[in-house]
């Protein structure tokens, strides 16, 4: 059964399952169906997020095991509650020590002929025969290795001995390996096995072998089989060489009573390919459409103009195009280096440039071209002849493809999310994962066309707001995209030379506010921000007087003008009501039924905290106290509404507002039984005069709202957005059977 909503729960030591199994009560009372676990298979010790997996078959000791995740979800279901697990099939961890990793283990002991070398993708020719090992600090030669028994001792790692070496000398002991401990510098240029991203701590797993797939999903199938698992989260499907093939093979074994959703990220105009059988997707698209339709589209032109003008930053496509050259040839050279080789010479360049034209994260089997306006930007630069020489391999080198496939996913990645987005700022709350800061705006037609596309096509679809991944919650996004329609509310650049990050640092104090610990965790997350951005410095070539001088960027605490907390307040009601009623299945982040400003991770990885009086306050009638209860009054009523009355939630149908401020209203209807309306672009609105006589026609039927203590006429035919909106920015109308 496909849940009605999730609630995301991080799992880490310091929260394992049994802080989960004591927040059950608050949740099912809030009306979710489902929990969202983090990954729960074994991982690095500490490991403060589980995607670094170093055992499949079992379950986290660390959270308690798997007598803990069963309890879990024992209390889950006797509260009505179903799980849903985050797994991850695209790679696992070289862990210290490595041992607890004993597929690769026994692979550098053995070497290719290893019963677990099927398991890694590992270039053994491009190696030499040995699988570079990038975990030493410097060059080999300053670096002591000695031989310890059966084992390669660096320090506290150890490291398996090829059977019979152990009494070789130094030089021919380290020749004799299956593995060559190297700097780990020399991971960009000659890594020989394919990674995550760039971190050569994780590395690729060949899922697409029937033997490899049953071997590290056998737990997780099991859990499905004992009911202990309803839902299934697939991380990074992108990564892998045939994500539909693995995905066929996954529904094959968990029924089609499992709800699954891929984390994929769309480009704007892309859309999930049609074959896949899964529910849709974890909804990243979902949140740059709520997101863009409360942005203002002149607003944050003039902010994109005059941040181009203060910092000399190209444009926006430009800014992406430059760093994907960057990350390609430089964070994924030894990828790029390994297609090149396959290619040839001839047509080294088109691979090149056919990656960086590529304008979504990859193609995938079976597609009959490549994406024509890639080939056509590539040919510019290099001649159609070697443009096509590269269509022609694509379409006839299955293995060539899939390693083009997933090198284009890690390059979109980390030169969009983690390079671009950071690189270029003039509206912050757009630099999220799918976003377009190109074009941050949603118009009001679009959200209505993807929402109707949505329920046609994906109507189990995942939505989301907030996530662990996302660089700052919903709740610090809606107050930084009210800067858009008051741009000379972003006020003075704080000092410094670096008017980039002066920029950024505004930015983001202003949405994080006046909260605790503010100043050390917008230090932390600038920190980052320079660090993504490698205009100054970065995670491999860091300026340590430069990453010194960061923190005294970031201002004292600042707080938004008063009309524009208002017009934040509307944007945060706005998206809320959006996300909950919306086509697809909604998931709320820990913490984020209520105010939850985060910025980007691991900041917005603590601990949750949940509002459980609040709550308790809320439902014994009082009235809510400030946005942070408002927020939460409106996502319990919906999350409780959508879990009581899920026929309410089919259909979409949008609803035109008649009269002068008309823009400024966005609502729909759901199965003719409910209808949400909500203000957009508020601040604008108060200038122009307000509502006046501007109304939003309603389906037939007498119509009440569903907050308590709402305006109650009933509604027929017409409701006046004055009197409707008269005491919060939103509203949810019920039709009266």
């Amino acid at each position: 059964m496909s849940p009605t909503s999730t609630y995301r729960l991080q799992l880490r030591p310091e929260f394992p399952f049994a802080a989960a199994e004591e927040a059950v009560p608050h949740l099912a009372s809030l009306g979710v169906s489902h929990l969202h676990l983090s990954p729960v298979l074994e991982a690095v010790p500490g490991s403060a997020h589980g995607y670094d997996v170093t055992d499949h078959s079992r379950v986290r000791a660390e959270l308690g095991g798997e007598a803990g995740l069963r309890s879990l979800g024992a209390a889950a279901r006797a509260h009505g509650l179903g799980l849903v697990l985050d797994i991850v099939p695209n790679h696992m961890a070289l862990p210290t020590p490595l041992r607890l990793n004993r597929p690769l283990w026994e692979v550098l002991r053995e070497g290719p002929h290893s019963p677990y070398a099927r398991w890694f993708d590992i270039d053994w020719e491009a190696g030499g025969g040995q699988v570079l090992l990038p975990v030493l600090a410097g060059p080999v030669e300053s670096c002591e290795l000695k031989a310890d028994g059966e084992v390669l001792r660096y320090g506290e790692q150890e490291f398996p001995l090829r059977e019979g070496t152990a009494g070789l000398d130094p030089a021919e002991l380290l020749a004799a390996q299956w593995y060559r401990p190297a700097w780990w510098r020399e991971a960009r240029t000659s890594l020989n096995y394919r990674r995550f991203f760039t971190i050569s701590e994780l590395i690729g797993v060949r899922v697409e072998d029937p033997e490899v797939f049953a071997a590290t999903h056998a737990k997780v199938l099991e859990l499905v089989r004992d009911g202990v698992v309803e839902g299934l989260r697939i991380d990074h499907v992108d990564g892998l060489a045939d994500p539909e093939g693995y995905l066929r093979r996954l529904r094959a074994a968990v029924g089609e009573g499992c709800w699954v959703v891929v984390e994929k990220i769309l480009a704007r105009e892309e859309r999930l390919p049609s074959g896949w059988p899964v529910a849709g997707t974890t909804g990243y698209d979902a949140l740059h459409r709520v997101d863009g339709v409360f942005t203002d589209p002149g607003g944050a032109t003039e902010l994109a103009e005059r941040y181009v003008q203060l910092t000399g930053a190209p444009p926006w496509d430009r800014t992406a195009e430059a760093c994907a050259r960057e990350v390609l040839t430089g964070d994924l050279a030894a990828e790029l280096a390994a297609l090149e080789r396959r290619a040839g010479p001839e047509l080294a360049d088109a691979v090149r440039e056919l990656l960086i034209a590529y304008p979504v994260y990859r193609p995938y089997p079976g597609d009959p071209e490549p994406a024509p306006e890639a080939l056509e930007r590539a040919a510019a630069r290099v001649g159609a002849g070697a443009a096509d020489g590269v269509r022609e391999l694509l379409l006839r080198d299955p293995a060539f493809a899939a390693r083009f496939a997933q090198t284009s996913a890690a390059l979109r990645a980390k030169s969009l999310e983690d390079r671009a987005f950071y690189r270029y700022a003039p509206l912050l709350s757009a630099t999220e994962v799918g976003g377009d800061p190109g074009r941050p705006a949603v118009p009001a037609a679009e959200f209505h066309a993807y929402c109707a596309e949505l329920e046609r096509d994906w109507p189990r679809s995942g939505t989301v707001l907030s996530t662990h991944d996302t660089k700052r919650s919903a709740d610090v996004r809606a107050r930084i995209s009210a800067l858009s329609q008051a741009p000379d509310a972003v006020g003075p650049l704080g000092g410094g030379p670096d008017a980039q990050l002066s920029w950024v640092a505004r930015q983001t104090a202003l949405g994080l506010g006046p909260v605790p610990d503010a100043a050390p965790r917008l230090a932390g997350a600038l920190l980052k921000a320079v660090r993504e951005a490698a205009l100054h410095t970065s995670w491999t070539e860091r300026d340590e007087p430069y990453e010194a001088a960061v923190p005294g960027y970031a201002p004292a605490a600042l707080d938004l003008p008063p009309e524009l907390a208002e017009a934040a307040r509307a944007n945060l009601l706005g998206m809320t009501l959006l996300h909950l009623t919306m086509p697809g299945v909604p998931e709320v982040y820990q913490g984020a039924e209520t105010e939850y400003r985060a910025l980007v991770d691991p900041d917005n990885r603590r601990p949750a905290v949940f509002p459980r009086d609040a709550l308790a306050r809320l439902d014994g009638g009082s009235a809510p106290d400030g946005p942070a209860e408002e927020k939460l009054a409106l996502t319990a009523a919906l999350l409780r509404l959508r879990r009581d009355r899920p026929e309410l939630f089919t259909g979409y149908r949008p609803l035109s507002a008649r009269g002068p401020a008309a823009e400024h209203c966005l609502a729909f209807a759901r199965s003719d039984r409910l209808v949400a309306v909500a203000t957009r672009l508020s601040h604008r609105l108060a200038g122009a005069g307000g509502w006046r006589d501007t109304a939003v026609p309603l389906p037939p039927g007498r119509w009440v709202p569903l907050a308590p203590g709402a305006p109650s006429p009933p509604y027929e035919a017409e409701a006046p957005l004055s009197a409707l909106l008269a005491t919060q920015p939103v509203a949810a109308l019920i039709r009266a059977e």
